[in-house]
């Protein structure tokens, strides 16, 4: 392929320390950086120098059909257009976001009659349905934080009813869903969640954490067909692209994803439209042999070649809940005076995190709590102190409320601290702020603290538990506002961080959290030429370019997989 010289851009290349753009040229070859600096230092490393580079064709993004016939280097003008490193979204559901995508949006109905109203308007227009699906509700959007089933047999009372809420930890129900999943009045709860019943014992319609995912999950995927899977990875891969984001860390795979996966391989020609590393998802089913199985399976997948698009790299823990549903494991009880036991406890996960590491995977544990986030970090260091060959990169996801103290001890042991600005995002704070209580929702989410321990902070969005726009993540990340409702102040306005910053954290160091850091994450030499052109300059014109603008263009590998139907764009 032809060398590409792109010219008349501001680069950000997302090097340790930068925080503004430094570059206006790139050449990329076989989707690989060759050079990056000024267009003058480029052009010489091309060859071209003099009168030559005046015979270069000028090729903007409008002028994608021109060929260039002059002196065997094609040249894009990106018209001054800012372009940043590929995102990469380190913890997401790449399968659970397309399904979303297919779904009634709720996150944004501001109360149960705004619910009620989209779930009759879906099922009038789709009445051969034999199920209804949602995705997104908040909890402060119902009365008093406590769904049911007669609100929603009010108005779809004939098919099953699924509805997960914003943060996928739990799903609310109709009556017509309970009778379907057999979960009567009697029916016990398993370990690590919780089947929500009334005064008087009977279900009320909100299944909490395993209670929901390994009840509705497991039947709403035995009721999913190939095709309804396939569909839903493709509307993943085409809202990454269009987002800007290139690579994805996936948190919850299992055998479903891998075979739909594989499928996407085949139908793409031996590469997937953008880069995915996942993470097999490990039950705690009370039972170490169990346990081991999974492990075990994991292993024998991260030693598979899939090509160079796809990996398994590791497994996921998910040692406890959220704050919103009070299934968060913290050190002191919720404001209401509840509290929540760990999914894992420390006698289960210790074993299981040591045998994982052992069997050289990647660990990721879920861990929102204190509580939980401390029994996360003894766990590792058990592994640590086990295990002579210690030194993989393992993870913490989400940390969004954790004890002080806690980024020196990940930072100590080479952890990554994996996080999710937009969960922070001033919409859908209210009830977690409530459930903390105003001091130790003071602390959450922060960021900074992790950055001056010198731990590896990696930015995603946990797509669809939140939207999956980069730039809204970056919005937030920068802000502390809302990107969901700009009208609304930011919450905890210090914890924000600049935008070199926070680019960095969702580029650079997301790709360093799958160990990737020589590869991809930043523009320089060597490097894979991924990359998006943004419609707007954040870095000129301030943050609210990023929600203003958009994604003008996106490029995997140095070929263009995305363009902006927009008008001048």
């Amino acid at each position: 392929m032809e060398p590409t010289l792109y010219r008349n851009a501001r680069i950000f290349t997302a090097e340790p320390g930068s925080d503004r753009p430094t570059a206006d040229a790139m050449l990329v070859q076989d989707g690989v950086l060759l050079a990056l600096g000024s267009e003058a230092d480029v052009a010489e490393a091309a060859g071209l120098a003099g009168a030559e580079q005046h015979k270069l064709e000028q090729r903007t993004l409008e002028q994608r059909t021109a060929e260039q016939r002059t002196v065997g280097l094609r040249t894009v003008d990106l018209a001054g257009r800012v372009v940043v490193p590929g995102f990469i979204d380190a913890h997401t559901h790449v399968m659970m976001m397309g399904e979303a995508l297919g779904k009634v949006e709720l996150t944004s109905a501001k109360d149960l009659e705004e619910i009620q109203e989209r779930l009759t308007a879906a099922r009038a227009e789709d009445p051969a349905a034999e199920r209804l699906l949602g995705r997104g509700w908040l909890f402060d959007s119902v009365p008093g934080g406590a769904p049911t089933a007669a609100m929603l047999d009010a108005v779809v009372p004939d098919v099953p009813v699924y509805l997960d809420a914003n943060d996928l930890h739990s799903c609310w129900v109709n009556s017509a869903a309970l009778a379907e999943l057999g979960i009567t009045d009697g029916t016990p709860d398993p370990i690590g969640g919780r089947i929500v019943r009334d005064a008087d014992g009977h279900a009320t319609g909100l299944l909490l954490e395993t209670a929901a995912t390994q009840t509705v999950w497991p039947l709403l995927e035995s009721r999913t067909t190939d095709e309804d899977r396939d569909a839903a990875l493709e509307r993943a891969f085409e809202a990454y692209l269009a987002a800007g984001v290139t690579g994805a860390v996936d948190m919850a795979f299992g055998e479903a994803d891998l075979a739909a996966v594989e499928r996407a391989i085949d139908r793409h020609g031996g590469r997937l439209p953008i880069r995915l590393a996942a993470h097999w998802l490990i039950d705690n089913h009370g039972d170490a042999e169990r346990n081991s199985a999974q492990l075990r399976r994991a292993a024998e997948l991260a030693g598979r070649d899939f090509g160079g698009s796809f990996r398994v790299v590791g497994v996921k823990f998910i040692s406890d809940g959220v704050i919103d549903a009070c299934t968060a494991a913290l050190g002191a009880p919720y404001t209401d005076g509840s509290n929540a036991d760990p999914i894992w406890p420390a006698d289960d996960l210790r074993p299981a995190v040591l045998e994982a590491d052992r069997l050289g995977l990647q660990i990721a544990i879920h861990a929102i709590g204190d509580a939980a986030s401390s029994n996360a970090l003894d766990a590792l260091e058990a592994a640590a102190a086990g295990n002579p060959s210690w030194g993989r990169r393992h993870r913490i996801e989400h940390l969004e409320y954790a004890a002080e103290g806690t980024a020196e001890r990940l930072a100590a042991l080479g952890l990554t601290a994996s996080m999710q600005p937009v969960h922070t995002d001033p919409a859908l704070r209210a009830n977690w702020d409530a459930m903390l209580g105003a001091d130790r929702a003071a602390r959450g989410f922060a960021w900074p603290e992790y950055e001056a321990a010198g731990a590896l902070l990696a930015f995603s969005t946990d797509a669809p538990t939140a939207p999956h726009e980069a730039l809204a993540n970056m919005y937030v990340a920068t802000t502390r506002r809302s990107a969901l409702d700009r009208s609304l102040a930011a919450v905890e306005p210090q914890f924000a961080l600049s935008l070199g910053r926070a680019i960095g954290h969702a580029t650079r160091d997301a790709a360093a959290s799958v160990g990737d850091s020589a590869t991809r994450g930043r523009l320089a030499p060597g490097y894979a030429a991924d990359f998006a052109v943004l419609a707007g300059d954040p870095f000129a014109d301030g943050p609210e370019a990023l929600l203003d603008t958009g994604v003008a263009a996106t490029f995997v590998d140095g070929r263009e997989v995305h363009t902006a139907e927009r008008a001048g764009v």
